[in-house]
């Protein structure tokens, strides 16, 4: 007999800002707690450049809000204390977070570095009702790792991650398909998942406010005026259809890539190509640290609107190198790109092959090979020392829009990573 599909969304509360709190009681149990004070990770304080990636619940309350610049936060609220970022602790801590997950089911997606879907459907009978066994995942992980999650519960993946989004923190939260009148229905529309500004702006120009009017809209008139795609997808989402499994990264991931949402509108080659190079110094490592090559390198540009383009080539040799990445990376964007600002920008790569043999190339010198083995050394320094022990002397300027590695979200597909970053930015 076939289970009823059972399925829960993990979502770490102020991911950045409590595993650095963790790991500084760690080092010091009479240290200051970074979560009860207003208190923000990113950027540097000093020269108040920077973004906010995570605040504290007393952050927020001066209205410090998650992806703003640092020089904005810091007017509002002129004691927040601010702490560089650390990704490799914050990886560290993610890995932890997915070994002890695995004791509860082998099928694990890990949608981003703090979030993860847990398909329950053939283990739920294992731990007892699924309410009760949220619980204890939560409290297992407050104890245990010394942070707190929310967990979502449903039937499908969309539902999961909406319920793992309302009251928080340490809280579990159901929305099975019978529960979306009353929990999901009277929610604002920039409340459902993938819908943002623009998109929020045009559905309220034809009369529709709330998910639940955009449930009951007649999806025709979605398609005319949002798209047949994306017009269609809104509204099977506003009525909790997603079909979506729950896949396992190393299954799904047919390409590595990364993207940036950006602080500001950007509209000149140099600082695009900038945003390019942080772009191939993640994609490049994590291509090299996996013992895989990608023949085929695309860029993706987005407008404020969300007007997407992007343009790609195939390579003569499979590569794995930073420089080559971002070499070829620019010359695409040369080809297409007709200087429209751009609030996103993405570096993608497909074709992969595992690393077990190379081809030697004609073309191939000493420099080039001077500069593969200047980048294992740079992955192994940073692998050691930290991702911010060596940096291009070009992120070192104060006017910089972009850190040296742009690695949130490192483990996403890169359908993932699009719409993990609309959910969250737009």
């Amino acid at each position: 007999m076939e289970r009823k599909r059972l399925i829960f969304h993990i979502d770490v509360n102020s991911a950045f800002l409590s595993w650095e709190s963790v790991y500084r009681l760690r080092q010091d149990p009479h240290a200051l707690d970074l979560r009860t004070i207003p208190s923000a990770v990113g950027g540097d304080a000093k020269s108040r450049h920077g973004v906010v990636l995570a605040k504290s619940t007393p952050a927020k309350k001066f209205g410090v809000v998650t992806g703003e610049p640092l020089v904005h936060a810091l007017r509002k609220c002129p004691e927040l204390m601010v702490v560089p970022v650390r990704f490799d602790l914050y990886q560290e801590c993610s890995q932890r977070l997915i070994r002890l997950l695995e004791s509860y089911t082998p099928t694990i997606e890990k949608f981003s570095i703090d979030e993860a879907f847990l398909d329950m459907t053939e283990t739920i009978h294992l731990f007892g009702d699924p309410q009760t066994t949220a619980d204890r995942i939560r409290a297992r992980i407050r104890e245990e790792l010394q942070f707190t999650v929310n967990i979502g519960i449903s039937s499908c993946k969309l539902l999961a991650k909406m319920a793992s989004d309302f009251e928080k923190p340490d809280k579990t939260h159901t929305l099975f398909p019978e529960e979306m009148p009353d929990k999901m229905w009277p929610l604002p529309l920039r409340d459902l998942f993938f819908v943002g500004r623009s998109a929020a702006d045009k559905m309220r120009r034809i009369g529709l406010y709330t998910i639940g009017d955009v449930a009951r809209c007649d999806a025709a008139v979605l398609r005319t005026h949002l798209g047949d795609k994306y017009g269609s997808m809104i509204h099977r989402y506003a009525n909790g259809i997603d079909e979506d499994p729950v896949a396992d990264r190393e299954a799904a991931n047919k390409g590595y890539g990364n993207s940036i949402t950006l602080p500001r509108d950007v509209a000149d080659y140099d600082t695009a190509c900038q945003v390019l190079l942080a772009l191939s110094e993640t994609v490049g490592a994590r291509l090299r640290e996996d013992h895989i090559r990608c023949s085929c390198i695309c860029v993706e540009l987005k407008n404020w609107q969300f007007a997407t383009q992007s343009h790609q080539l195939t390579l003569d040799t499979p590569t794995d190198s930073t420089s080559v990445l971002y070499q070829n990376a620019c010359r695409l964007l040369r080809e297409f790109w007709d200087l429209t600002p751009v609030r996103l920008i993405g570096l993608r790569t497909s074709r992969l092959a595992k690393n077990s043999y190379e081809q030697m190339s004609l073309f191939e010198n000493r420099q080039t090979q001077k500069m593969k083995e200047l980048e294992k050394a740079v992955d192994k320094i940073r692998g050691k020392y930290g991702v911010d022990s060596i940096k291009r002397a070009s992120f070192l300027k104060e006017n910089t829009l972009v850190d040296h590695a742009v690695s949130k979200k490192k483990h996403l597909t890169s359908c993932q990573q699009q719409r993990y970053s609309e959910d969250k930015h737009s």
